[in-house]
């Protein structure tokens, strides 16, 4: 009995080393094997119907949220006094995306055109399209400061133009008509007779080369090869790199199209992306780690120099010339128009640029833009991408329409494109990228640990059982004992 127990202790141990052999297998694997099929699942091919989906169409919800600037006193601001603003928004625009032309190409890379879309969303708005704002005339005083170097007598003739067609100084239209075009006779004038003098041919509106258009041709990688560069930008409309900016580093075309990217993300890692309309690559930096519906992410957010001038930060002078920290000059891609980007309220710009306009008040929650990333795929869970357009205007004399206007850079609208991850997709990523490879870690733990338990069993059944065995008895020699 005692000797059977033994053999069983010994069978608990040879199980229990066999266990915690395949556990401690698992701990290495294991990971592996979840890298492997997030690789799999991450490369840009049809047959990966989650991922590529969601490349393709964009399935969650994404809004444009826009809020302009209202002039409170516009008269005062054409005899030089400070200009006071309201902010009036949001005004807000679902946003539909969809990838089309998709032509994969033998060296692992894919082309395509994302075609954009925007339809008013009354119940998440304010007000309506029919509200009436005013803002800055950027015809008339974008031009001004475009042509003032011209001849004396040729600015006469500008200004005596603009007086025929009755342009002013500002504009009091609806938000309609200002987001997506108005009619104006200076506008039909100068398509008919000056053409490619104005950034579309039809309406003149702030979005109105935007709505039912597409971001150019795209060219990224699809990580077939090398899972590093998928998604990666690799040509936009032909070009490797632009011809907006005055050197090489501010030329080039870095990171991805700005939807998703590579996986195995860290702390340590930026998020590069190409904006054909900010005309130029951006970068976001990590911020902190947290959590969305209980999936890890790591929120990016822009650097303090992402739009800091060349004399703070020496690699974005190839940007300028500059003004003020915290305005990116976008007058080189934008038809030589006076035009400024920066992030709304001027947050993290100069200070001084809010002495020159009342009504500003920046601050990060509202102003701030971050993307929360899952660091093990690359895929956006939360974005927000805040931006805001200015006009740079001033006095010039000859064109009477500018007045007494002190020079300064005037805030027109902001604009927020947000989406986030709901739905179905949430329980399938939750699921897929959080679920199972939980499940699986705790599988080899699980496995260590029993492998440890049965062996410790089996010592101790073993030990009891040689303990319990009886003590070997002497063999009896009949010789030894026999009587004669």
């Amino acid at each position: 009995m005692a000797v059977s127990k033994a053999r069983v202790g010994v069978g608990f141990i040879v199980a229990g080393v066999l266990t915690l052999v395949f556990g401690t297998v698992l701990c290495f694997v294991g990971p592996l094997i979840v890298d492997d099929q997030i690789v799999k699942n991450t490369v840009i091919d049809p047959k990966n119907e989650l991922t590529y989906t969601m490349w393709k169409d964009v399935p969650v919800p994404f809004f444009m949220s826009v809020y302009f600037f209202h002039i409170l006193n516009p008269k005062e601001v054409l005899n030089g006094e400070k200009p006071m603003v309201e902010q009036r928004g949001p005004y807000v625009y679902r946003k539909h995306i969809q990838k089309d032309n998709i032509t994969f190409h033998p060296n692992n890379t894919v082309s395509y055109r994302e075609y954009r879309s925007y339809y008013f969303e009354p119940s998440m708005s304010v007000g309506n399209e029919s509200d009436v704002v005013t803002i800055p005339n950027m015809l008339v005083l974008g031009a001004a400061v475009m042509l003032e170097k011209l001849p004396y007598a040729v600015r006469l003739m500008i200004s005596a133009t603009f007086k025929t067609f009755k342009e002013g100084p500002f504009l009091t239209k609806t938000v309609g008509e200002l987001m997506w075009g108005y009619d104006s006779k200076l506008v039909e004038f100068l398509n008919k007779y000056l053409p490619g003098t104005l950034p579309s041919s039809g309406k003149f509106g702030l979005f109105a080369e935007f709505n039912n258009s597409n971001t150019g041709l795209f060219t990224v990688f699809t990580g077939r090869g090398d899972i590093r560069k998928v998604h990666k930008v690799d040509s936009w409309n032909g070009l490797t790199e632009l011809n907006y900016w005055r050197t090489p580093q501010c030329n080039m075309i870095n990171g991805t199209a700005g939807q998703m990217w590579p996986p195995f993300m860290t702390k340590e890692s930026t998020l590069p992306f190409y904006s054909p309309d900010a005309c130029r690559s951006l970068e976001l930096v990590y911020q902190r780690s947290g959590e969305m519906r209980g999936i890890p992410l790591y929120r990016y957010v822009a650097p303090t120099t992402m739009f800091a001038n060349g004399t703070v930060y020496a690699p974005n002078e190839g940007f300028c010339p500059c003004r003020q920290s915290g305005l990116l000059n976008v007058s080189s891609c934008r038809h030589n128009s006076p035009v400024f980007i920066s992030h709304p309220h001027f947050f993290n710009a100069d200070p001084v640029l809010l002495d020159f306009v009342q009504g500003l008040n920046p601050n990060e929650d509202e102003h701030g833009l971050f993307i929360d990333i899952h660091p093990l795929t690359g895929v956006p869970l939360n974005v927000s991408i805040r931006l805001q357009l200015n006009l740079y205007m001033k006095r010039v004399s000859g064109i009477t329409e500018t007045g007494k206007i002190s020079e300064v850079v005037m805030p027109m609208i902001w604009f927020e494109e947000s989406g986030y991850i709901d739905g179905p997709i949430v329980s399938t990523f939750h699921t897929n990228l959080v679920v199972l490879p939980a499940v699986m870690e705790y599988t080899q733990y699980g496995f260590i640990a029993l492998g440890l338990a049965m062996i410790i069993l089996g010592v101790l059944v073993h030990h009891r059982a040689k303990v319990k065995l009886p003590p070997r008895m002497e063999a009896v020699n009949p010789l030894k004992h026999k009587c004669y």
